[in-house]
C-alpha cells in the first residue's frame, strides 16, 4: 500500500524561503510515511530541480493575471487526478484552492502561514481577515512557523487554539557551518582584506526586506566614524527592484567601493562564511531562514523586531534587535560589533549551539510528518464514528 499523498499547493515555486523550507521537506521527509507532489498556482523556474526525491510531480496551474476562473478547474482536474490525502497550502495567496479541495472532497486540508507580505504587514486587512473566517469551517488544521502568526490565527480569524501547531522552520547545520581558523576572503580582489569587518544580508531585494534601511544605516555610519570606514564592508546578495536604488545610494555616498552587490547567489553557505556579521533590515518577516542560516554558520545576527525575528535571535546573547525602518538604531547595532572585537565571536558561537538545539532539519521534518499523521488519524476516526451513527 502507497503511503498518504500531500499536495503541497503554493503561489509559485521560486527562490524564497518558504519554498526552501518545502525542497527541505519533500527531500527528508522518509518515503515510507509520506508522498509528495507540488502544484503551483502560477508557475514555477528551475529551483525545484533542487527536489532529489524521484516521482515527486511539479504541476504549474499558469494562473493568469487578476480574475482566472479557469485556474480552479485545472486544480479541480489535478485533484481528480492525484487523489490526494491531503492539500497543504501555503499563505494568503493560494487559500482560495482550499475551496476547490473541500468540493473535490479531499480528505485533509491544511492551511500553513509562513509570513505576511508588504500588503498587509500586521494581519489587519477587513477584507482579507473576512476570506480567511469564511474558508475557516474547510479548514481542518493549521500551521504557523513562529508563535506571533499562531497567535494571530486564533485571536483575530477565530480558530481554535487545538488547530494551530507551531512547526518552526529548520536548517541544514551541515552545509551551513562555521568558517575555519581564517574567514574566507569574499567579493572582488581587495574588498575583504585582513582586518576588515563584513557586515551582510541574503534575500529578495524588495520593499519588505527593506536593504535600503542597511545602506543608509552603513553610509550613517562610515560619515560619523571615518576612523573604521577604512575596513568596514557590506554585503547585498540577492536581486530585485530595490537593488539598482542601493546602488545608487552607495555611489552617491561615496561608499560604492566598499560595498559589493553581487545578485542572486548559488553559493550562500560560503558567502555567509565570509561575513562577520548578519543583518536582516526587513519590516516583516514569518521566521527568516537566512537568520538561522547565518546563525548555524556562527554569525550574531542584528535584526528587526518584527514577526518571528525575536523567537529567533536572542537579546544579548545571539544578537541584537532594532526598530524597522531606523537607520541610525541598525547602524549603532553594528558599531557595538565593529568596536567590541570579541562579541560577535562569542555571540555567534552563541548562535550556532542555539540552532544545533531548536532549529534542526530533523526537528521541522517530523513536526509536519506527526502533524500529518495525526490530522489524518483524527479525521478517520471521525467518518468512523459519522458511519457508527448513521
Amino acid at each position: 500500500m502507497k503511503p498518504p499523498l500531500v499536495i503541497h499547493l503554493i503561489f509559485r515555486f521560486s527562490v524564497g524561503g518558504l519554498e526552501n523550507g518545502l525542497v527541505n521537506l519533500i527531500n527528508l521527509m522518509p518515503p515510507d510515511r509520506f508522498r509528495h507532489a507540488v502544484v503551483c498556482l502560477t508557475g514555477y523556474n528551475n529551483f525545484a530541480e533542487r527536489i532529489r526525491v524521484p516521482d515527486v510531480p511539479v504541476i504549474a496551474l499558469e494562473k493568469a493575471g487578476g480574475w482566472d476562473p479557469g485556474v480552479f478547474l485545472r486544480l479541480r482536474a489535478v485533484l481528480r487526478r492525484l487523489r490526494p490525502a491531503i492539500v497543504h497550502s501555503r499563505n494568503l495567496g493560494v487559500l482560495e484552492g482550499q475551496i476547490v479541495s473541500a468540493l473535490a472532497g479531499v480528505p485533509v486540508r491544511i492551511h500553513g502561514e509562513h509570513g505576511r507580505d508588504t500588503y498587509d504587514l500586521h494581519g489587519v486587512s477587513r477584507k482579507y481577515n473576512l476570506f480567511r473566517k469564511a474558508v475557516r469551517p474547510l479548514i481542518h488544521h493549521y500551521t504557523s512557523v513562529n508563535r506571533d502568526l499562531a497567535d494571530w490565527l486564533v485571536r483575530t480569524i477565530g480558530i481554535p487554539e487545538a488547530r494551530v501547531t507551531v512547526i518552526p522552520n529548520g536548517v541544514d547545520a551541515g552545509r551551513f557551518r562555521p568558517a575555519g581558523i581564517e574567514r574566507p576572503c569574499i567579493g572582488p580582489p581587495g574588498f575583504a582584506l585582513p582586518g576588515s569587518f563584513v557586515c551582510g544580508t541574503v534575500g529578495r531585494m524588495q520593499t519588505v526586506k527593506d536593504q535600503v534601511t542597511l545602506v543608509r544605516a552603513f553610509i550613517d555610519l562610515v560619515r560619523k566614524r571615518p576612523d573604521i570606514s577604512n575596513r568596514l564592508r557590506l554585503v547585498l546578495v540577492g536581486d530585485g527592484p530595490l537593488r539598482e536604488g542601493c546602488l545608487a545610494l552607495l555611489q552617491e555616498a561615496g561608499c560604492a567601493e566598499h560595498a559589493w552587490l553581487p545578485g542572486e547567489r548559488a553559493d550562500v553557505s560560503e558567502l555567509l562564511r565570509g561575513m562577520d556579521l548578519f543583518v536582516l533590515p526587513s519590516i516583516g518577516e514569518g521566521m527568516s531562514n537566512t537568520i538561522l542560516e547565518a546563525m548555524a554558520t556562527g554569525l550574531p545576527v542584528v535584526a528587526t523586531k518584527v514577526g518571528g525575528n525575536g523567537e529567533v535571535v536572542e537579546e544579548g546573547r545571539t544578537g541584537f534587535l532594532v526598530p524597522p525602518s531606523d537607520p541610525a538604531a541598525l547602524a549603532a547595532a553594528i558599531e557595538r560589533y565593529v568596536d567590541g572585537a570579541d562579541l560577535a565571536p562569542a555571540q555567534g558561537a552563541a548562535a550556532r549551539g542555539r540552532v544545533e538545539r531548536e532549529f534542526s532539519l530533523d526537528r521541522m521534518v517530523e513536526g509536519y510528518a506527526q502533524t500529518y499523521e495525526a490530522v489524518l488519524m483524527r479525521r478517520r476516526a471521525g467518518g468512523r464514528q459519522s458511519r457508527r451513527r448513521g
